[in-house]
């Protein structure tokens, strides 16, 4: 398995370049216990990421499947976009105060 490890300057012009692409993500993992398999233990993770594809989540899962004990029930992303355009909204009426 190739290592892709996204240094935090590379990172950062990446969001600079296209901050739009970027949302804050949130993936909630619920996993077996090693020991008492029977038995359900959350993780919360976040990071910066784009959706739809989640790539570095994905590559997250991919890297506790591959060397953590704890195998994997379900996970729920939840994402939402931080850096939008200005929203506008044309105004009716126009008030002076004195």
């Amino acid at each position: 398995m190739a290592k892709h490890k996204l240094p935090k300057e590379q990172f950062a012009k990446r969001l600079t370049r296209n901050p739009w692409a970027y949302r804050l993500t949130t993936a909630e993992i619920l996993y077996h216990l090693p020991d008492y398999p029977s038995l359900l233990q959350s993780f919360v993770w976040q990071t910066m990421d784009k959706a739809p594809h989640f790539l570095l989540v994905r590559k997250f899962l991919d890297h506790w499947e591959a060397h953590l004990e704890g195998r994997i029930h379900s996970v729920k992303i939840a994402s939402k976009q931080l850096v939008k355009p200005a929203e506008f909204r044309q105004v009716d009426h126009n008030w002076i105060l004195q």
